[in-house]
């Protein structure tokens, strides 16, 4: 296998992956795990608050994206919105106590569902340092 058939490769199994995070968490709570990241983002946050620039720098998404992810989220009470003073850029989205009970569930969910996959011939040390390199 080629360099590009393997980075491919790899593109396609994190697709299938991120399908897979994607129809627990829908499933049993009604986000997907994009929307798990912009909650996990914001709970890492300094006061559990942050920019649209801020969390779409955190979880590689366009801020315009994260507008429109942020949307449903504030319509269901897990986010609020603070407006910024000149900019909209500057709108602070804030983390509700129900968005952290929620957090909680999912990291539950999300570890059944990793542990699920097929890892048991990975050289976790080597896929790290790959990780890490990417990073």
């Amino acid at each position: 296998m080629d360099d590009k058939q393997l980075v491919l490769g790899l593109l396609e199994s994190a697709a299938r992956v991120q399908r897979r995070l994607d129809r627990s968490l829908s499933f049993t709570l009604g986000i997907s795990y994009t929307e798990y990241q912009l909650l996990a983002a914001l709970a890492e946050s300094a006061g559990n608050s942050a920019t649209r620039v801020e969390l779409a720098e955190r979880v590689g998404l366009t801020p315009s994206a994260v507008t429109r992810a942020i949307k449903p989220l504030e319509k269901i009470g897990l986010i609020t919105t603070q407006r910024g003073e000149r900019d909209a850029r500057q709108n602070l989205a804030i983390l509700t106590p129900a968005a952290a009970e929620l957090l909680e569930n999912a990291e539950g969910i999300l570890s059944d569902s990793v542990s699920g996959l097929p890892l048991v011939n990975v050289d976790r040390a080597e896929l790290s340092r790959f990780v890490a390199a990417l990073g």
